[in-house]
């Protein structure tokens, strides 16, 4: 067949004058920016150095730390039981989680700090026993009750909350099939929410896990209203009043905050990667076919090795 009497086209790309020149105003407002930040000499980047791994920001760095994994160890318990418990059919355990999640999303987290820092006041003794009756232990509640575990209370009380609604639209987004299915096999509930929905259920709930885990790590920066001195912004603005420069020393603090928040997003991106194994979005096509791999248990890799079967399950039967 001739194709002499055929005019092909000569397709171009269609002109963005709109999208260049947005881009030269970032690039221009960018480098204003960081301009501003290197030659302003307010700044005192020396002075950043010098502290940047003194003793007090270390100090600080892991307070902060260990208040962030403190406080989402026991909220990611405390959420679990409240979504679980808002899911019994028992009206008295669901009444109870609903309440709880009501009461601490409905205030602000600083204030129930400053509540939480006042307790020894409002109960200067706290025992354990028999409600109306005998008391088993008693002990002075400033004298265990100590700064560090208000913080830890507080923080964990409030992201329970959060969290419960988060692991609860989890479980939900799980087909009631496969717990039906999972019944009918003679499963009990527990095994079934180990077993079925929970692996399942976390490729919905590690993002916004995710999410709240950074956003605890800054909110741990409130704990100032207990008073807790040791975490790193109150150690950071404290150590910069002293030295009469307190920018270089906040700004050390959100250096180590930023580096904090870069590594708990890479730990994010592997644990969603891992938990998304065998859903559409992890497909070869999706995701190339050497991090879909990366992603596969050892027997899936050794399945797809040995060439056994098509990379594309349709490639036999489409015409």
């Amino acid at each position: 067949m001739s194709t002499s009497g055929i005019e092909l086209i000569q397709p171009r790309p269609v002109p963005r004058p709109g999208r260049w020149a947005s881009a030269a105003i970032v690039a221009v407002l960018a480098a204003m920016a960081l301009n501003s930040l290197i030659t302003n000499e307010n700044f005192q980047w020396p002075v950043v150095w010098q502290w940047l791994f003194s003793k007090t920001i270390m100090v600080g760095v892991a307070f902060t730390l260990i208040l962030t994994v403190g406080a989402m160890l026991i909220g990611t318990i405390l959420a679990i039981t409240m979504a679980v418990m808002r899911q019994s059919p028992n009206p008295i355990l669901g009444g109870v989680a609903w309440f709880y999640i009501w009461f601490f999303r409905g205030t602000p987290i600083y204030t129930q700090l400053i509540f939480w820092s006042l307790l020894p006041t409002l109960y200067p003794q706290l025992s354990i026993g028999i409600p109306f009756g005998p008391e088993f232990v008693k002990f002075t509640t400033a004298e265990y009750f100590t700064p560090f575990w208000m913080a830890i209370v507080g923080l964990s009380l409030n992201e329970g909350a959060y969290l419960s609604e988060i692991i609860r639209s989890g479980l939900n987004s799980v087909d009631k099939g496969q717990w039906e299915a999972a019944t009918a096999l003679g499963m009990g509930r527990g095994k079934i929410m180990r077993r079925i929905v929970l692996p399942q259920a976390m490729r919905v709930i590690i993002p916004p896990l995710g999410n709240e885990t950074i956003s605890m790590l800054k909110t741990t920066s409130l704990v100032a209203a207990i008073p807790f001195i040791l975490e790193l912004t109150f150690a950071a603005k404290d150590k910069g009043q002293q030295l009469f420069a307190p920018v270089p020393l906040l700004l050390d603090a959100a250096i180590w905050y930023l580096v904090i928040t870069s590594i708990l997003m890479v730990g994010q991106m592997y644990l969603e990667r891992y938990f998304g194994r065998g859903f559409a979005g992890d497909s070869p096509k999706a995701t190339g076919k050497g991090k879909s791999k990366r992603s596969l248990s050892e027997r899936q890799q050794a399945i797809l090795s040995a060439n056994t079967v098509h990379d594309d399950p349709f490639l036999d039967v489409t015409p």
